[in-house]
């Protein structure tokens, strides 16, 4: 019990009560109940236009996405050829990336005198689309294809012996079989595209504006916090949707890879038959993942167009008012640090709690629900996170507007849901008869935890450490609120120095960006190196 409740504690007071104080705040004007924050904002053609901007560019990249990911998933989960793994390896980089840096990546790509400039895509929604795209293409590739890899091939193959053609196997056999991952995936996607606050900021130019810009836009730039609220809520709204329908369709998917026989589905690259599939996947994975990410390492060697480290020696010079790039830097790992040990220690305790397995119906259903409600963090975005503090943790007795403590909580927060979900399918994947038989032979509860249970965790513990600190790292939507203007982290700092004019502060946040990509890539690769095979999809 105590285990559940530790966390539960810290969820409710750093997650629910912001929350539900931003509702309120949404309909109550510190008088009466009232509705006219939202008549304020809804009546803006402004507000109008971020949402529309919101919902048509996720849609829109979680369709680009399908396209494209379906062949990559096809060729990288379902054929086998040399130079495979790191193909795979190499995919999942752009999605640990922080959302600033794919930004300032695409940025630096599209200006003017970038490499793709004379394309004239610079502040245009298709460079925005395409950074969404860049960002969320492994997710569709990893969720379909760990569900291609175990399907069973001998469905395909007696539609073709009954005469049907390739093409249409696919369609009306393997695609139909799919769709558990594929809304999976679609709807993760969905939600990461409807919450790309830092893309947005960093390549919308104040042109293009999604709800969560907005958000900032009115609570930094003209206080009204009501219409803020009203917002916020709109956002939660569209985001729990899409949490709820990839929750349902992640459980459709688990269940149908328990039916799915144990059987070889891999067979070699035919280049006759995945041509097709190879060319897709190669040319997304040089010129959509590999190109912006050379381009931003090419473009940091260079200043006034001469070859020079100078941008990165300048790291260690004030790099924002009187803040040098190391010394925010030194700050994030220092928030990075915390908020990984804070998720990992709760998430370990949720794990344990929810991978129970009570015989009751009532106990199963109450699990069932102590799971969904660490995972709500999942359906909120980071920015409502972000304020949600700031008007909620600013009197005592807990006045931490001021106090750094809050950055580390808050990307906890964003974290924990990432942890659970790493952890949880290690502990459910233990026999429960190993347990039983433990029991039975006179280990108490806690010897069972630690003979068996704790070793088995111990295996994911790496990647949910791993998950936890790239996201913490790079965190900025929240962090974008609650960082203190003398004291930033290196993803607020290099977007203040991206929207700077000079060659200098754009040499600064390019290679401050490469360093800040190369902390996030190398923790993953280790991470991934520790992955459980139970924890096989996002």
């Amino acid at each position: 019990m105590l285990a559940a409740l530790i966390p539960a504690a810290f969820l409710v007071l750093f997650f629910a009560w912001p929350a539900a104080t931003l509702v309120a705040r949404g309909f109550h004007d510190g008088s009466a109940w009232t509705i006219d924050g939202f008549r304020t904002v809804f009546g803006s053609r402004r507000t109008w236009s971020a949402v529309g901007f919101t919902l048509g560019s996720a849609a829109l990249s979680t369709v680009v996405c399908l396209l494209l990911g379906l062949p990559g998933a096809y060729l990288l989960y379902r054929c086998t050829f040399r130079g495979r793994d790191l193909l795979r390896a190499l995919i999942t980089v752009p999605f640990v990336l922080p959302t600033v840096v794919v930004g300032v990546a695409f940025g630096s790509l599209l200006r003017r005198d970038g490499l793709l400039g004379w394309l004239g895509l610079e502040g245009t929604p298709v460079a925005i689309l395409a950074a969404m795209v860049f960002f969320n293409y492994s997710v569709i590739v990893r969720t379909v294809g760990t569900m291609w890899s175990r399907l069973d091939p001998r469905l395909a193959q007696a539609a073709g012996t009954l005469g049907a053609s390739p093409l249409r196997a696919l369609r009306t056999v393997t695609l139909p079989a799919l769709t558990p991952a594929i809304v999976s995936g679609a709807s993760l996607v969905f939600l990461f595209s409807a919450s790309s606050y830092g893309i947005v900021m960093v390549l919308g130019q104040s042109k293009y504006r999604t709800i969560e810009t907005e958000i900032w836009f009115l609570t930094t730039r003209l206080l009204d916090l009501p219409s803020a609220a009203a917002l916020s809520i709109t956002q939660l709204i569209i985001v729990t949707i899409a949490l709820w329908l990839s929750g349902r369709a992640q459980a459709h998917m688990t269940r149908a890879l328990k039916l799915q026989p144990d059987v070889d589905a891999e067979r070699v690259l035919d280049l006759s038959r995945d041509g097709g599939a190879l060319i897709t996947t190669l040319t997304v994975a040089i010129v959509l993942l590999g190109l912006p990410l050379a381009n931003l390492v090419w473009r940091s060697l260079h200043r006034g167009g001469e070859f020079t480290v100078a941008n990165y020696v300048q790291l260690a010079v004030e790099g924002g008012g009187s803040v040098s790039v190391w010394d925010a830097l030194r700050t994030s790992l220092t928030t990075a640090l915390a908020a990984t040990a804070l998720a990992v220690t709760l998430g370990m305790l949720v794990a344990l709690v929810a991978s129970r397995r009570p015989r009751r119906p009532l106990g199963r259903s109450a699990l069932g629900a102590l799971e969904s409600l660490f995972l709500l963090p999942l359906g909120v975005s980071a920015v409502t996170v972000g304020f949600g503090y700031l008007i909620t943790l600013n009197r005592p007795p807990l006045d931490l507007r001021s106090s750094i403590v809050l950055i580390p909580i808050a990307q906890a927060v964003v974290a924990l849901p990432l942890v659970i979900r790493t952890l949880l399918p290690t502990l459910r994947a233990i026999d429960p008869r190993q347990l039983e038989a433990a029991a039975t032979l006179g280990s108490t509860p806690w010897q069972v935890l630690r003979r068996i249970e704790l070793p088995h965790l111990g295996r994911a513990v790496g990647l949910a450490v791993g998950f936890a600190f790239a996201t913490s790292l790079g965190e900025f939507g929240a962090t974008s609120f609650l960082a203190r203007p003398d004291n930033p982290t290196l993803p607020v700092l290099i977007f203040r120095l991206f929207g700077r004019p000079g060659s200098e502060n754009y040499g600064v946040a390019l290679a401050a960006s490469v360093v800040l990509a190369g902390l996030a890539g190398i923790t993953m690769a280790a991470a991934e190196r520790m992955r459980p095979k139970e924890v096989a999809a996002w």
